[in-house]
């Protein structure tokens, strides 16, 4: 008895679908916004091998070795740096989640559009300070969407709807 993912775009969200055949053709509404475009995604599955250890870099949000590689990439370039120029710290910062698949959250998003205007950066750590605390700084896999703009992954209903 098969379980199908669907995503809806509109949404954001991917839900899981029971069926008591196999059928490749049905296509259900999302369970919230009743959207009749859901699109199907390929299911996760298990794979056999050595399982993760708990001190397994601590389930990282990003690639260990991506983080390597743009770490040396840009440790250079950051000995050059001017320190007192906030645009060249934002290009460093934009160019590092560009190469790692990092995405910042929004709070840090707008300290770097702030650093990318040239606004002092102790005067942005004042004014965010409350929003910088109380988020995490980045988050792993987000995509890009239309327009340059990163799109925000999908969250996932595990509630099992009848297909």
């Amino acid at each position: 008895m098969p379980i199908y993912e669907f995503y809806c775009e509109p949404c954001n969200t991917i839900f899981n679908f029971f069926s008591r055949s196999i059928n490749t053709s049905k296509r259900p509404k999302c369970p919230h916004c009743k959207n009749d475009t859901l699109s199907r995604r390929m299911s996760t599955f298990a794979v056999t091998g050595r399982a993760a250890e708990a001190d397994d870099a601590e389930a990282l949000p990003f690639d260990e070795s991506k983080m390597e590689r743009a770490m040396q990439m840009l440790s250079g370039e950051a000995e050059h740096m001017n320190e007192d120029d906030p645009r060249q710290a934002a290009d460093l910062m934009r160019r590092l989640t560009d190469m790692t698949g990092l995405e910042l959250g929004d709070g840090m998003q707008e300290a770097l559009r702030r650093m990318e205007n040239g606004e002092d950066p102790d005067q942005i750590e004042a004014d965010l300070s409350d929003v910088l605390e109380n988020e995490d700084p980045f988050q792993a896999g987000a995509k890009k969407g239309k327009g340059g703009h990163r799109r925000v992954a999908p969250r996932r209903d595990e509630t099992l709807y009848d297909l």
